[in-house]
């Protein structure tokens, strides 16, 4: 009896070592503990839950980091409006409400005009496609200059990477075909960031609305047209049930990228291997939404055409340039204005000038596409 006791006494004891090493008297798990449970970072998009432009990046760009950590790092997907409001959640992020945001930085060209440059900047810029684009980024001193602008110009806790690179977007839906720059004058049309100073220098009547709000406002009449992405995704949201026209191609998004923002003060407490995860799965991420992109946008536009009855209309030549000259202009004075504007546009300028003419010289895209598909091209 006495060694059953005194083996009860020796485990009670054992047991009692054990609580006290991972919930000491003050209450809570000991710091081991603590290290185990992973670090959630909630992070808010600008777009509507539907949206490929969500469901294809922030959702996917999270199941990523989380396998790659182990399970040490989960990020907390939000849609547009979970939290904040879609185009505040830069602010959100800068001041902790936030861990980070998914959005664009031409939706905030009220806090800095260069914003405009970061993300779809109208005629390329100077003809950069989107992996030109992506590329100055990464090997023309673009992403340096986006921290600059969210660090150094608007004094913001803020560190950012490009995770979403835009393709080359439609013109546009309308409820009447344009068949000339003079169609476009006195239309409500729905366009966001520098694009919409634009195409009101053409005579528009623009409109910048989130992306859940313009499909209502069309249906009220509040719009006469609208700009949204590519086939792909505007055929997720269902604009061809309000307009039946799609002009393409548009001059005002051809090349660009959406961005990744955590709070700088956040990211910076992470371990350097989670650090290391999270800028390399925005590079992955970014090329993997391009590859997927590039195949639903094809199978989009069949489906506007052979499903949906859309028609899809060439946009005129004039309406392009006339789009570049107004923004060539406006380009011009901001660079006048503002020498951080300035600094940006012309590192654009100069890696446009580098690669542009190389890969026209080294492409036989378009005269082999026009060999094997001329009868669809037309």
């Amino acid at each position: 009896m006495r060694k059953y006791a005194l083996s009860l006494l020796v485990l009670f004891v054992a047991l009692s070592l054990v609580a006290v090493a991972f919930y000491p008297p003050g209450g809570g798990p000991t710091p081991a503990a603590a290290q185990a449970r992973p670090t959630v970072l909630k992070i808010q998009g600008s777009f509507p839950a539907a949206s490929l432009i969500h469901t294809s990046v922030l959702p996917v760009f999270a199941d990523r980091v989380e396998k790659a950590s182990g399970g040490r790092l989960k990020i907390e997907v939000l849609p547009g409006g979970a939290i904040v409001p879609p185009f505040e959640v830069v602010d959100a992020t800068h001041k902790g409400v936030l861990d980070g945001a998914y959005t664009c930085t031409y939706y905030y060209i009220g806090k800095h005009r260069a914003a405009a440059l970061f993300t779809d900047v109208p005629g390329g810029p100077f003809g950069l496609d989107t992996f030109d684009y992506m590329s100055w980024h990464y090997e023309g001193g673009g992403l340096q200059l986006l921290n600059e602008l969210y660090q150094n110009v608007l004094k913001m806790d803020i560190v950012a990477w490009p995770i979403f690179p835009t393709t080359p977007q439609a013109l546009g839906w309308f409820k009447k075909p344009i068949k000339s720059a003079k169609d476009l004058k006195g239309l409500r049309f729905r366009v966001p960031g520098i694009a919409a100073e634009v195409y009101k220098a053409m005579g528009l009547s623009v409109v910048t609305l989130p992306g859940g709000e313009i499909l209502p406002a069309a249906e009220r009449g509040v719009l006469d047209a609208t700009e949204w992405y590519t086939p792909g995704e505007d055929i997720r949201l269902g604009f061809h049930s309000i307009f039946k026209f799609y002009h393409y191609p548009g001059p005002h998004e051809m090349a660009g990228a959406c961005d990744l923002l955590l709070n700088k003060s956040t990211f910076e407490k992470l371990p350097a291997d989670l650090q290391e995860i999270i800028k390399s799965l925005t590079l992955e991420t970014a090329f993997r939404t391009l590859m997927e992109f590039n195949r639903k946008d094809a199978e989009g536009l069949r489906d506007l055409k052979e499903k949906h009855k859309v028609n899809l209309v060439r946009t005129p030549e004039d309406v392009l340039i006339e789009h570049w000259k107004a923004w060539d202009k406006i380009a011009q004075e901001e660079s006048a204005k503002d020498p951080f504007f300035k600094k940006v546009l012309d590192s654009q300028r100069a890696y446009a000038a580098l690669v542009v003419p190389a890969r026209r010289f080294m492409s036989s895209y378009e005269i082999t596409g026009k060999y094997y598909y001329g009868e669809m091209m037309k």
